[in-house]
């Protein structure tokens, strides 16, 4: 199983400088790579770039950005410009987002969201793979003066026409909190999208809120960060088949996030992610594997744990 960071995932409560810590932590500790999530707080490029000049050698990845807020030659441009500024291979990784933060936050429509999915990858993947003096477009006049940014592109998907989509154009598909039973299920349908392109499968990640031996704040941390999945399709099902079936009946009755969090039994956390003990943790990381994950990109909690510092140093690399 490979390993990565996630320096920022969702919109939570925590300092807005703990990314920072957060990648300083990763990079110390030999993880490899460091995601730069988006949201209302952060804008992805600008963070990469923060975290590579903070850090020595760990590689970044911008990302998910919302495909209905960056045009694919923005997205492409924003890349290269934080592999000009920080000498790293920098990744992208593509996404739909939601409603709430597209047209919400960003005051864009989110229509047709698979197709413009699937437009932007294809565009992205060939902005990437561009060669300094090239027109920046296809017809422009102007040339680029940037090298390609060199990382991977990744594509978040769940339904079938993102998956699609991955399997066409990407390198990686990511997954975001997962079981290890929707693993296996979306594994499958990778595969298969794939095989019907005749195309190799790309790698397969996941987003996974990970905390060893968490104290009360930490788990706290972690069942606010599932608690929006809830009310999700494929998600709720998870839980109430797990046992969570008053929490979901509370999401779906429209109960505010500090109300699913006291719902939600500490066990909740385990069903979508790696917390507990070390063993715990390890056997956990083991069934992702045998599920057909190839990576988990972990997501600390910092609440009681300062950048994650605990749960990065019993799962960092050897």
């Amino acid at each position: 199983m490979d390993f990565s960071v996630v320096a920022v995932a969702r919109e939570d409560d925590s300092p807005v400088e703990e990314p920072l810590r957060v990648a300083v932590a990763a990079d110390r500790l030999g993880y490899r790579e460091v995601w730069a999530g988006e949201g209302p707080t952060w804008d992805s490029f600008v963070l990469a770039t923060a975290i590579g000049r903070a850090t020595e050698r760990v590689a970044l990845t911008a990302g998910p950005v919302p495909v209905s807020v960056r045009d694919a030659y923005t997205v492409a441009r924003g890349a290269a410009s934080v592999g000009a500024l920080t000498g790293r291979p920098v990744g992208v990784a593509l996404g739909t987002s939601s409603k709430r933060v597209v047209e919400g936050v960003h005051g864009r429509p989110r229509v047709r969201p698979a197709a413009v999915l699937e437009e932007s990858a294809a565009a992205v993947r060939a902005l990437l793979h561009g060669v300094e003096g090239e027109p920046v477009v296809p017809g422009s006049d102007f040339r680029r003066r940037l090298a390609p940014p060199g990382g991977p592109l990744t594509v978040a998907a769940f339904g079938d026409r993102a998956i699609g989509t991955a399997a066409a154009h990407a390198d990686r598909m990511l997954l975001d909190v997962v079981s290890p039973e929707q693993v296996r299920a979306l594994r499958a349908r990778l595969d298969a999208a794939a095989a019907r392109l005749g195309r190799t499968p790309p790698a397969l990640a996941a987003w996974l809120p990970a905390a060893v031996d968490p104290g009360p704040e930490s788990l706290a941390q972690v069942l606010g960060s599932i608690a929006g999945y809830l009310t999700v399709p494929g998600y709720r099902e998870v839980f109430a088949e797990a046992g969570f079936s008053k929490a979901v009946e509370l999401a779906a009755s429209g109960a505010d996030r500090g109300t699913l969090v006291r719902a939600l039994p500490p066990e909740a956390a385990t069903t979508l992610g790696l917390v507990g003990d070390l063993a715990t943790v390890r056997a956990r990381v083991a069934d992702y594997a045998e599920a057909g994950l190839d990576e988990i990109a972990l997501v600390p909690a910092t609440a009681g744990d300062p950048a994650g510092e605990r749960t990065l140093t019993a799962l960092g690399p050897a």
